[in-house]
Parts: structure tokens; sequence; C-alpha cells
């Protein structure tokens, strides 16, 4: 594997801007911005759109559809051909 091709991995903190949510982790991304992070240190600071924090599906708050109701409105409005 050649060293000076591979992109600089280290700490960054990703900050989701709808739930006011942030976490330190390891990555690849860059930025130009930094934060002073709760030890002391500057990170280079992403703000992302979603994370689990604010998506639907890992609060709860995910919509169901309601598939059942979805076959009886196409039956009543098509018929059943057999």
């Amino acid at each position: 594997m050649q060293q000076d091709k591979q992109p600089e991995y280290g700490p960054v903190v990703f900050r989701d801007r709808t739930a006011g949510y942030a976490f330190l982790t390891r990555s690849t991304a860059t930025s130009d911005r930094t934060i002073e992070w709760d030890d002391g240190n500057t990170y280079p600071v992403i703000d992302v759109e979603i994370s689990s924090e604010s998506h639907p599906f890992y609060t709860g708050k995910a919509r169901t559809v309601d598939s059942e109701g979805r076959v009886a409105r196409f039956e009543r409005r098509y018929g059943e051909e057999g």
C-alpha cells in the first residue's frame, strides 16, 4: 500500500444542527472550522443535517405505512379480477 495516497485519519467532531448533538469520532473527513471539545483539545467540526439523534427511525417518530389499507383501497378501486 502506498503511504502517500492514503487520506489522513484522525479525530473529528460531527455536529447535528437540528438536534444540537455532537460526537467525537475518527474519520478521514476534514474541515477548516474547529471546535473546542470537553477534553480541552481543539478538533475539526463537520455540521451534518441528520444523525441518530434526529433521524425518525432512531427517535421512534417514524411514520408507518398502512400497507393493508392500500391493498383494500386498490381492490375497491379496481375490483378483484379472477
